[in-house]
């Protein structure tokens, strides 16, 4: 459980700071709106991710177990691949950003965040495999991850907007960039280690 638990805060972490769709509506709309609506946007995650989840557990039934070493190397690979991208301060538009501003807060980033691909690709190779692997060793063990990724996950991108909201933009830019690329890699690393330990035999 202790395991489940770490790698669940490394993962949610450094996800939560990540540049990327969500985290860039959490500051827009804080800049916009204020804090409300920023704490409002980066609970998101909280409404989508349950149904993708479930959608990739389902998923992961057909898959012959001689398959998951290969998968969660993959999905080793593209949490290092994310990694980098934020350290370089990548933070490439993806097809989940919505800018109708008409829809709450809470809505529109919902809305960015099923269209956006990462959560799926994410939960079909890190973080399904790693709670199917976790409930595999008891129940409490995919709960700890499940837990600890969504606070971490939830919880940085709520302090990043009360920071937003806080400071000034521009101050809240640089710091920003800093934590992104602290974040990236964390990923880097966490990826790495997926990525060693599947090959080493431990998925």
């Amino acid at each position: 459980m202790g395991e489940s638990l770490l790698v669940g805060v490394s993962l949610g972490l450094g996800a939560g700071l990540t540049p990327g769709p969500i985290t860039a509506l959490v500051v827009a709309l804080t800049l916009e709106r204020g804090l409300r609506a920023g704490a409002q946007a980066a609970c998101a995650p909280l409404v989508t991710d349950g149904p993708i989840l479930l959608l990739a557990l389902w998923a992961l039934r057909f898959f012959p177990q001689e398959a998951y070493s290969a998968l969660a190397v993959a999905g080793g690979g593209y949490l290092v691949l994310l990694g980098l991208r934020a350290v370089r301060g990548e933070a490439p538009r993806e097809a989940g950003e919505v800018r109708e501003v008409r829809l709450g807060s809470l809505r529109r980033a919902v809305v960015a965040n099923f269209l956006n691909p990462s959560p799926y690709l994410f939960w079909s190779t890190v973080g399904g495999p790693l709670v199917r692997e976790a409930w595999a060793r008891s129940p409490g063990a995919a709960v700890a991850f499940l837990v600890s990724f969504f606070a971490l996950l939830v919880g940085s991108k709520a302090a990043l907007a009360w920071a937003v909201a806080a400071g000034s933009r521009r101050l809240t830019e640089a710091s920003h960039r800093r934590l992104g690329q602290l974040a990236g890699w964390l990923l880097v690393l966490t990826g790495l280690l997926l990525a060693a330990r599947a090959v080493g035999g431990g998925l």
